[in-house]
């Protein structure tokens, strides 16, 4: 039996390609420029493709749906977010869809931590103070960050990601608290306290870290009146995704000094991004690198390949949307 047609719009680690290139008839992107919708068309045409391997890169909006060809029959997309695809034009296509969720959670979460205590140990601005020369003699007061132990760290999301940064936080003495819109069970929140609402959260949390995916109810959440709920002083960390935040709230929120500092991994129409934020020496910054390690990488296009064989042998995909 000949192998399904694989399609993929980016290169992949080579140890990925080669288990791939085993299961599947490989067309790959050698150049690993970006394509456009019409490029991607036309590669699926051209290698008369069963299937398609995407990344956060591509768009694929209504019309990449209408003009796909019928004989595409599944995308996999290489991450866990799923706003860069028109999910009910691929299944008005019949389309089947399918991501990589489990994979990415452990390093995203590290990701997080990383940001929480750097801006806790204003890490940065210290470096920055030491590389410019300008380190001085030792005194008590001076060059002073916060404990993150015994402080409330609000979560924005519980879900496999939210769960694996309660986890590390616990670790450092934090308390657990979070929200979103349905309410966990008590194995789950392992102590968390849930709130019912962003704005209790917000006022009960010096630390607050986002883990929600887009939707039209997350787009630009993060505004003026959700930040002035913080508490003064508290630290805002960001490895969802960027459209969630208003950037001139947040900016102003770090210039005024209402937030002590701002981790983030992600940004509004990256990889472009408000350069205002490299000003800030509170604004720990990160192009996001949430997934960004050897073995997070090739854990995502083995369960890539999961979906995809799972599909055509016509068993359920492990991680469908």
């Amino acid at each position: 039996m000949s192998k399904p047609r694989l399609v993929l719009t980016r290169r992949l680690p080579a140890q990925v390609e080669t288990e791939l290139a085993e299961r599947f008839e490989l067309l790959t992107n050698a150049p690993d420029g970006l394509l456009s919708s019409a490029d991607i068309i036309e590669r699926v045409r051209a290698h008369r493709a069963d299937a398609l391997l995407v990344t956060l890169t591509e768009r694929l909006d209504g019309d990449f749906f209408a003009a796909l060809p019928d004989h595409l029959r599944v995308i996999c997309t290489y991450s866990v977010g799923t706003n860069h695809l028109d999910i009910d034009a691929a299944r008005a296509k019949g389309v089947a869809l399918a991501f990589t969720p489990e994979a990415v959670t452990e390093a995203t979460a590290d990701v997080a931590l990383l940001l929480l205590l750097a801006a806790c140990r204003r890490a940065h601005e210290f470096q920055a103070i030491l590389r410019q020369g300008r380190w001085g003699a030792w005194n008590a007061w001076d060059n002073l960050g916060w404990d993150p132990g015994g402080q409330v760290l609000g979560l924005v999301g519980m879900g496999r990601i939210g769960q694996a940064v309660a986890r590390r936080a616990r670790a450092f003495g934090m308390h657990i608290h979070y929200f979103q819109r349905n309410r966990l069970d008590e194995a789950q929140e392992q102590g968390a306290v849930y709130h019912a609402s962003l704005e209790s959260l917000f006022r009960a949390s010096r630390f607050v870290s986002l883990h929600t995916p887009t939707t039209p109810q997350t787009k630009g959440f993060i505004n003026a009146e959700s930040l002035s709920w913080l508490p003064p002083g508290a630290i805002f960390i960001n490895t969802a995704r960027g459209d969630q935040v208003n950037d001139d709230a947040l900016v102003a929120a770090l210039r005024n000094g209402n937030l002590a500092a701002a981790g983030l991994d992600v940004f509004a129409g990256e990889p472009d991004f408000d350069r205002r934020y490299l000003d800030i020496p509170n604004a720990y910054l990160l192009p996001h690198i949430g997934t960004s390690t050897e073995q997070t990488r090739i854990r995502m296009g083995r369960d890539a390949a999961a979906n995809l064989c799972a599909f055509f042998e016509n068993r359920s995909m492990p991680w469908p949307i």
